[in-house]
């Protein structure tokens, strides 16, 4: 039976999906491929774990909450999205096997059993999961954000993989506000210099080198122009420690920024 793939998916801006922009085409190529993701599995996968880039804390957090509510964690949007509902359950059943994987590789794990789903999860969510049936798990970065730290999570968690549980990580591949183009598509110069080193990072190299290549990513061209502040790219990490080859499951362009959207087997 093959393994549950993982995925890291760029999850737009805000509530982006949910709202009219200009050019009003602006996220209907990535929106469309959020969707097609579950027709990408090989089965209906038992759970997915999250990992979002708008949730840091001091350690790796788990998400303990029975039922979580949405955290609406964006600004000045228009009211009704403020009003959006992806009541997924939680997967209690699976907090002790997460549990034992993290604290047995020596990571120390706390838990939260009252914050909600921010929008890195639930965004996503009512696109690929618009039923919101699929059990979740959250666990957040850890503040300092350091790509060896992620990625030793990453391996902790690689036996959910073949346990039906679908790995998620919700970031952007580019992620420079200041420079998105508002109002039209017209690429942003120097961007993509940074996009082509990812992919070939991630969908051209052998685990171990692109591994190692994603832990000195800070060297790559245009790094710190895509991420002027690296907490969009760590969920990338996660999945890398946990997972075997990558390919490139989606590339397009929203706002002038390329954008990558990985499966790793």
């Amino acid at each position: 039976m093959p393994t549950m793939p993982a995925y890291y998916v760029p999850h737009g801006g805000g509530p982006c999906f949910f709202m009219d922009w200009n050019p009003p085409d602006a996220w209907t190529e990535l929106g469309a491929w959020l969707r097609s993701i579950p027709a990408q599995l090989p089965r209906r996968p038992k759970a997915q774990l999250v990992i979002s880039a708008h949730w840091e804390a001091p350690r790796f957090t788990l998400l303990t909450t029975p039922a979580p509510e949405l955290y609406y964690d964006y600004y000045d949007f228009p009211p009704h999205t403020y009003a959006l509902q992806w009541p997924a359950p939680a997967a209690p059943e699976l907090f002790g096997r997460v549990r034992s994987l993290v604290r047995g590789a020596g990571i120390a794990l706390d838990e939260d059993d009252r914050r909600g789903f921010d929008h890195g999860v639930f965004i996503p969510g009512l696109l690929s999961f618009p039923q919101a049936d699929l059990p979740t798990l959250q666990i957040s970065l850890r503040q300092g954000l350091d790509p060896e730290e992620h990625l030793a999570l990453g391996r902790a968690l690689a036996p959910l993989r073949n346990e039906d549980v679908l790995l998620v990580g919700s970031g952007m591949s580019f992620h420079n506000m200041r420079a998105f183009r508002y109002g039209d598509n017209a690429p942003i110069p120097g961007a993509d210099d940074f996009d082509q080193w990812l992919t070939e990072s991630v969908r051209d190299l052998p685990p171990q080198e692109r591994n190692r290549r994603l832990a000195r990513w800070k060297e790559a061209p245009g790094a710190r122009f895509a991420h002027p502040r690296e907490e969009h790219l760590l969920p990338l990490m996660v999945l890398a420690g946990a997972a075997g080859p990558g390919s490139l499951a989606f590339h397009g362009r929203a706002m002038g920024a390329p954008l990558a959207g990985f499966a790793l087997e």
